[in-house]
């Protein structure tokens, strides 16, 4: 196995939607934060998605694009750019993978039915491998993330690190 960390859309606008979501992503961000280190301790790559729609004034350049401070990304982690839910849909991510050699990807962040359950399904037409992080999915309705993970493959963070080690 070679294992690839997706964040997906964890973006300072998407905490600004209501209380839900502002709980929601705090409380996934401790998960994701967990998984990045546990990938930057292997050297494994770590793949910042950031959904762009101007409609939303999701643009680069402005704030609500940004990544909160409190997210561990790194500016050498490998960034994307999607305009799609699925974010491998017009995007360099599965050439990225390719040349890695990734066959598995981990998925984490906002919005667990939407954003992240488009691109798991990605994945699996694209014959990868995609595995959710208990924990670290988000979404302004709670029932959603349960719902995602219940019908994925899924793992806790505990059994991550001993995968990954």
């Amino acid at each position: 196995m070679k294992p690839a960390l997706l964040v997906i859309d964890v973006q300072k606008a998407f905490y600004q939607r209501d209380a839900i979501t502002t709980q929601s992503l705090k409380d996934a961000m401790e998960y994701i934060n967990y998984a990045i280190n546990l990938f930057r301790q292997q050297e494994l790559p770590i793949i910042c998605i950031q959904h762009v729609d101007p409609a939303d004034n999701l643009i680069p350049g402005v704030e609500g694009f940004d990544l909160p401070d409190a997210l561990k990304i790194l500016p050498t982690d490998l960034h994307i750019h999607k305009t799609y839910g699925n974010a491998f849909c017009k995007t360099p991510l599965e050439k990225y993978l390719v040349d890695l050699g990734v066959d598995t990807v981990f998925l984490t962040g906002f919005c667990a039915e939407n954003c992240v359950l488009s691109t798991c399904r990605g994945a699996e037409d694209l014959d990868l491998t995609p595995i959710l992080i208990r924990g670290s999915l988000a979404s302004g309705i709670l029932e959603n993330i349960r719902f995602v993970e219940n019908i994925n493959a899924i793992i806790s963070i505990e059994a991550l690190e001993k995968v990954l080690a």
